[in-house]
């Protein structure tokens, strides 16, 4: 039975935009941490208006003095902490969605051991380069070249729960490399082993210009049943994906799915599945901030790629119906002036806007992710199984 209304919510995640180190962040090494805060500080002169508009400069003091666009659809600011252990892709994005995780991904600081890597090569034939803790750009650009020669994948991961395969486009096709992954995550599925994530990441080029493309997939974990996701579909709402959400929720909960080039294609995207959106999520990721800035330490770059951003946020305000939210939120740090190449454990902004939301309510602090997602599902009027105290009342008119 279809939905009896036609509400419908965009979930935009800026991925790695966080603002602020939580309490226990130095824990995962990261005291000090404040992605936004970082960028406002080495960019004075940089303008956000729309997101500042929104209620950034509440939650992000620096900002507080810069250009403010007068956005006339009622709006809301707050920010979120994570619940869950760990402060990479998987735990943030399926926290937002109503899944805490309680039991960290297992990581791999001396590199994966000799058992799992003779397990993939008895299924595959495919021996590795590297299989050590790296930059993705940096040992691509280190082994590229032996890599070329010697037609062997560069295998390596990093401080988050991940294992990465790259491989040049022209020495191993697209089908290879997505098929090693494929083994490596049935590999990894369960046990000691079992990483949140298995990626592929090709790449083009010749040595001194390598470039990583578009062409990356994710593997993720099965994604738990009780969550938001699982629960509008159930109900007969649409649940739409935009970027690498597809990937991170294991293929399932979308009504439809396209993956994205850059935060630019991801913004056109969503522009498009808006239009077919008649009652439901869409649920969007915007991976550059993350994967072109945040691990790269560049505080211009981040700040250029927000700028961007916030400039296309006004076609979406103006596009927006009156039975639709917008929600800008993160699912982690990764402040380009910290120590490292890896994310950051920090709070998440929260930005709400739509004609059914309430003005003038003091900024708040939420425990979990999942309080949104409980929010969501107090919002669509549906059946909730996931995790997360509803703050509806607060926000809802």
């Amino acid at each position: 039975m279809k939905p009896m209304n036609h509400k419908k919510a965009i979930l935009i995640v800026m991925d790695s935009a966080g603002i602020g180190a939580l309490p226990d962040a130095a824990r995962y090494g990261d005291a000090g941490s404040n992605t936004f805060q970082r960028i406002a500080d080495a960019l004075p002169q940089l303008e956000l208006p729309y997101l500042n508009g929104l209620g950034l400069h509440k939650i992000v003091p620096q900002f507080a003095g810069r250009q403010r666009a007068e956005i006339s659809l009622p709006h809301y600011t707050a920010r979120m902490a994570e619940l869950s252990k760990g402060k990479d892709t998987i735990t943030g994005h399926w926290e937002l969605a109503g899944i805490i995780t309680e039991e960290p991904s297992p990581t791999f600081p001396d590199g994966f051991p000799d058992e799992l890597l003779q397990q993939i090569y008895d299924a595959c034939g495919v021996t590795f380069l590297g299989n050590e803790v790296a930059s993705g750009t940096e040992i691509i650009a280190r082994l590229g070249a032996e890599h070329v020669r010697t037609g062997k994948p560069i295998l390596y991961t990093s401080a988050d729960s991940v294992l990465q395969i790259a491989a040049h486009e022209d020495v191993v096709p697209l089908d290879e490399l997505y098929h090693i992954c494929e083994v490596a995550r049935d590999l990894t599925r369960t046990g000691p082993y079992k990483v949140g994530r298995v990626i592929a990441r090709p790449f083009i080029g010749e040595e001194g210009n390598y470039q990583r493309t578009s062409n990356r997939h994710d593997y993720s974990l099965m994604v738990p049943d009780h969550n938001l996701l699982q629960d509008l579909l159930k109900q007969q709402y649409q649940v739409m994906s935009v970027g690498k959400i597809q990937d991170i929720f294991a293929n399932v909960s979308f009504t439809k799915a396209v993956h994205t080039k850059s935060n630019d294609d991801g913004m056109t995207q969503t522009m498009a599945f808006y239009q077919e959106l008649e009652q439901g999520l869409l649920f969007v990721n915007l991976v550059d901030f993350d994967m072109k800035y945040g691990h790269r330490r560049d505080c211009a770059g981040y700040g250029t790629a927000l700028s961007a951003f916030d400039a296309q946020l006004w076609k979406l305000l103006t596009a927006m119906d009156d039975d639709t939210i917008l929600i800008l939120t993160a699912d982690h740090g990764c402040d380009p002036g910290y120590t490292g190449t890896d994310h950051t454990r920090e709070y998440v902004p929260l930005l709400m806007c739509g004609k059914q939301i309430q003005n003038g309510k003091d900024t708040a602090t939420y425990s979990s992710f999942a309080d949104l997602a409980a929010t969501l599902a107090d919002y669509f009027s549906i059946a909730y199984s996931g995790a997360g105290c509803s703050f509806a009342e607060e926000v809802f008119v």
